[in-house]
């Protein structure tokens, strides 16, 4: 049985998530200047690392990695999403959180759950603009031109892959839009002497 631990730290499903992912099978649902869906493809390269364990106020014990997630448009190469954050994990209650950061004036703290089936580990996470605890933040442009009322994310991991589905319900161009990502990418592994 294969060990979660870096440095004596368990990382639990976290543990998975580790490494360099890149992928060219992505799809992004966008809205155009009309609110009418935009389809692009794009390529991304997802870069997780460990951040270690965190305690709040001397009670609960967390543990996280850090990432970077960037996003090129398969027509031009262009980046056109840049993503930073954290996915944090409570053993002793399961509870799966994932912060995120948006450089349009936007940041996420979604939460939720994990589960595991024939497909993999499923890190299923969700926000919206009501909930105290798991909110969205952004910017007054955005909150008056192109608000997100609410996030959700399911994360799959198995082995050597990683799939992802990200939907943001947004007001954008005078009418509600399901904005949606979705990519399948695959674990880099280097070749050692």
């Amino acid at each position: 049985m294969m060990s979660n631990k870096i440095d004596g730290i368990d990382y639990g499903p976290l543990f998975q998530l580790i490494g360099r992912w890149s992928g060219n099978k992505g799809l992004d649902v966008a809205p155009d200047a009309a609110a009418n869906p935009d389809k692009s493809a794009y390529s991304d390269e997802l870069i997780v690392t460990p951040s270690g364990p965190a305690e709040n106020a001397e009670e609960q014990q967390l543990v996280s990695v850090k990432y970077h997630h960037l996003v090129r448009k398969k027509a031009t190469g262009r980046i056109f999403h840049d993503q930073i954050g954290h996915w944090i994990y409570e053993a002793s209650t399961g509870l799966i959180m994932h912060s995120l950061t948006i450089p349009r004036g936007v940041c996420i703290l979604a939460g939720g759950s994990i589960r595991k089936d024939e497909q993999g580990t499923h890190f299923e996470v969700s926000a919206n603009t009501d909930n105290k605890d798991f909110g969205i933040l952004q910017s007054p442009f955005m909150n008056s031109k192109a608000r997100t009322n609410s996030f959700n994310m399911t994360l799959t991991v198995n082995e050597n892959s990683l799939s992802y589905v990200e939907r943001m319900w947004l007001d954008i161009y005078g009418k509600k839009f399901e904005h949606i990502d979705k990519s399948l990418l695959h674990k880099v592994v280097y070749e050692t002497d």
